[in-house]
């Protein structure tokens, strides 16, 4: 896929060569990935839907929002993973009282003692490591949100005047709870929109549960191998975008993306019950999603199954129900199901 041949024998050999060393590299680093869900399986026990959401996110170069009661292992899943990565990490308790320079940094003033001089020095803030997460995202003022927002989307931070890029890798993963609301601000559709993902958390099974029991109740604590570093994460990044797409496939994520919107739809379920569809980037939020993961499925090219198993995080957050739908207790999930369908 990645090595074209020569026509001609002999031509070109030093940079066929190169080329077929890139591509056993990526397939070396592509091979790892197994070994990183199995150091994660080490600690958490199922929630593997959620681990390889998040996992895409990373590799899709975006940012996931993660909902789910309290007690599902959200922060220690993270941090495992952060771990298996070898990558810095850092949490961040949301609390409406936090301030954009509680998390982005903020300039103190020291002093030169060997001239006597004073000079301000930029100390950053927990938001620069590789996996930050942002617990309890919409417990905070709309002014702390949008600071993170925009280091999002920016992947750097202005101060002073002065520009501070974010480390590379960078991946948020936020946190909300689903059930108390009371003194929460809730983050506005445009800012949803720049989530990549947005992943639901379920309650594990029953075998799940009671294998959680038995494992975090003793003395025994598992030990995390670093199976991938932060150069390496960033190769895995540039080999997503190389992932092959058919072109059938993608008139299917356009045709599915055009028919969630009232406007443009043949669907008399979104006429009824949507207000607004999803844009043009949960297009490009699909395609990318999809080919990270075909890297976690050790493929290099994009399969049917890949959309269908991503329509769900990459557009809940982006179909907007109207009124009466909520009232009846009918979500966007209701209406991806529908899309797919008559996909």
């Amino acid at each position: 896929m990645y090595a074209r041949r020569s026509a001609v024998g002999g031509q070109n050999n030093t940079q066929n060569l190169e080329t077929l060393t890139t591509t056993s590299h990526y397939r070396t680093l592509v091979a790892k990935l197994p070994l990183l869900k199995a150091e994660i399986a080490k600690v958490i026990v199922g929630q593997q839907e959620a681990i390889d959401e998040i996992l895409i996110a990373l590799l899709a170069s975006g940012h996931c929002l993660l909902e789910g009661v309290p007690g599902l292992a959200k922060t220690l899943m993270v941090k495992t993973m952060s771990e298996a990565l070898h990558m810095s990490f850092r949490r961040i308790q949301f609390t409406p009282d936090l301030m954009p320079g509680d998390i982005v940094g903020t300039e103190i003033l020291e002093e030169d003692h060997e001239t006597g001089k004073k000079f301000f020095k930029f100390n950053r803030g927990p938001l620069f490591a590789n996996v930050v997460l942002a617990d309890e995202i919409n417990r905070t003022p709309p002014k702390t949100q949008a600071a993170l927002l925009e280091a999002m989307q920016e992947k750097s931070v202005t101060y002073g005047g002065e520009n501070y890029a974010l480390p590379n890798p960078f991946l948020i993963i936020a946190t909300q709870n689903p059930i108390e609301q009371a003194g929460t601000y809730p983050l506005p559709e445009a800012q949803l929109d720049r989530f990549l993902l947005y992943i639901k958390l379920g309650y594990p099974s029953e075998e799940e549960e009671l294998d959680v029991l038995r494992t975090t109740t003793g003395i025994s604590k598992p030990e995390i191998g670093r199976i991938l570093s932060d150069s390496e994460i960033a190769d895995l990044q540039k080999l997503t975008r190389q992932v092959h797409i058919a072109d059938e496939l993608l008139v299917r994520i356009n045709n599915l993306v055009r028919s969630s919107r009232p406007e443009t739809t043949q669907s008399e379920f979104v006429r009824e019950w949507c207000d607004w569809g999803a844009g043009p980037r949960a297009g490009q939020a699909l395609v990318l999603c999809a080919k990270a993961r075909a890297v976690l499925h050790e493929r290099f090219s994009v399969v049917p199954e890949d959309i269908r198993s991503l329509a769900y995080p990459v557009l809940r957050h982006r179909i907007a129900m109207n009124f009466r739908a909520e009232a009846e207790g009918i979500t966007s999930d209701h209406a991806i199901m529908e899309l797919l369908t008559g996909l």
